[in-house]
Formats: C-alpha cells, sequence, structure tokens
C-alpha cells in the first residue's frame, strides 16, 4: 500500500511529522508492505533566498507580527521538534527558496532515495543551518546520498524535474491539501498535519484492512500433509 506524504524542506512540523510517522510505521505490522513516497509542495513559492536575514525577521515582517513573538513561536517549534528527538537551531537558520531542493529529491526518488534525500535536507536547514537554495550544498547532499555529484550538477544547471515538482503541487490542491505536512494512504485517506503517532496508527491500520481485502489471493509453496480434498475425499 502506497503513503504519499506532501511536505516541504523549510516547514518545521513537516519534519516533526515526518519522525510521528515513522514511530507510527516502525511498529506497523506489515511495515514491509507498505511504500512510502515523498511529494513536492512549496509553501512560499515566491520567496526569494535571502542568506543574511534571520528567520525571526523574516516571519515577523511576513506574519506582521512583533520580533518577540516571532522568536517565541520559533521556541515553541523548538520544543516541539525536540519532544521527538529533533534538533532545531532556528539561530542558524537561512532563509531560502526550496524549488531547486525539491527538484534534488524528484531526482532522488527516481534512484528509490527519497527518503533518505528528505532526511538529509531537513537536517541541512533546520539542524546545520545551509542553505538549500545553494547548489553547491545540494551537491554534496546529493552525492553524500549515493548520486552522483556531476549528474546532480547538470541537474541543478537545468530545468530538469521541475515538471514534476509542478505536477506534486497541482496534485496536493487537487486532493484538497491546505497545508503540509499531507499524508495520503492508498488515495482514500488523508491525514493532515504533525498528528499523534497514534493517529498515524489509527488511518495505517483502517487504510491497510481495506487495502489488503482489495489484493489477490498468491499461490503458496506448500508442503503436503494429511488432508482432505474438495470433493470429501481425505489421505
Amino acid at each position: 500500500m502506497k503513503v504519499e506524504i506532501w511536505s516541504d524542506i523549510m516547514c518545521p512540523f513537516c519534519y516533526i511529522g515526518k519522525r510521528k510517522f515513522e514511530a507510527a510505521l516502525d511498529k506497523f505490522p506489515d511495515k514491509d508492505k507498505i511504500e512510502v513516497e515523498w511529494k513536492s509542495f512549496q509553501l512560499n513559492p515566491d520567496l526569494k533566498s535571502m542568506p543574511g536575514t534571520n528567520v525571526y525577521d523574516y516571519l515577523a515582517e511576513h506574519k506582521g507580527i512583533s520580533r518577540e513573538q516571532s522568536v517565541s513561536m520559533h521556541q515553541q517549534v523548538t520544543q516541539s521538534a525536540k519532544e521527538v528527538g529533533l534538533t532545531y537551531n532556528f539561530d542558524k537558520a537561512v532563509v531560502a527558496n526550496s524549488f531547486d531542493a525539491h527538484r534534488l529529491i524528484q531526482m532522488a526518488k527516481a534512484q528509490k532515495l527519497g527518503d533518505v534525500a528528505e532526511e538529509k535536507l531537513f537536517i541541512a536547514y533546520f539542524t546545520e543551518g545551509k542553505d538549500i537554495a545553494d547548489h553547491e550544498v545540494l551537491k554534496n547532499i546529493g552525492e553524500a546520498i549515493g548520486l552522483d555529484r556531476k549528474m546532480v550538477a547538470d541537474m541543478l544547471a537545468s530545468g530538469e524535474f521541475a515538471g514534476e515538482v509542478n505536477l506534486d503541487v497541482r496534485e496536493a490542491a487537487q486532493l484538497g491539501a491546505r497545508g503540509v505536512p499531507f499524508f495520503v494512504l492508498d488515495r482514500k485517506y488523508g491525514v493532515s498535519g504533525a498528528q499523534p503517532s497514534e493517529a498515524f496508527t489509527q488511518a495505517l491500520t483502517q487504510a491497510y484492512g481495506e487495502w489488503h481485502k482489495t489484493q489477490p489471493l498468491t499461490t503458496l509453496e506448500t508442503t503436503d500433509g494429511p488432508s482432505c480434498a474438495m470433493d470429501g475425499t481425505c489421505d
């Protein structure tokens, strides 16, 4: 069964939601039957990268709130992240457009490395304070997860995978996503936001139970023993 997750690298609750979903999936009895696919989403596609701008000041201006309020909001998010084992360093965070980072994720997905790319980019942005719009940073991340550095460089220098990013964004709108993270299970059930792990467990159980009923029976290799045939004869 497929679980699709729409997420933006700059979304703090997307990383928190990732951890909560992973905690539920890790305990799910049939986790080996679950395929996870990361989907691109941009909270602010028109954002101009501003490497010298503090995220506290950026949010204060963007939301029309005081800097003190912005700092307080970030501190609350940092605490929520800490509760699931994540370290957020907003003092070092770089305001950056995430479009090229999403193109890297799309490239990684083609090599079945989507999850590790998502994780590395979250760490780069929230923990390490890297500029996720910087092509050198993205090339380093691509190489670190096993992609060919030159191929990553060629991709970034072109418009490759832009279509896939934009398609994901349009698809999210069609499915009714009003924000991220947005989890879609078997294209039947949606879970919005960084819900508690119990909510993901419940959604997985329900969606998987229905999905499993639709799967065709497979022929099993068996070892013969005493049995009764369909005609009622036994041996």
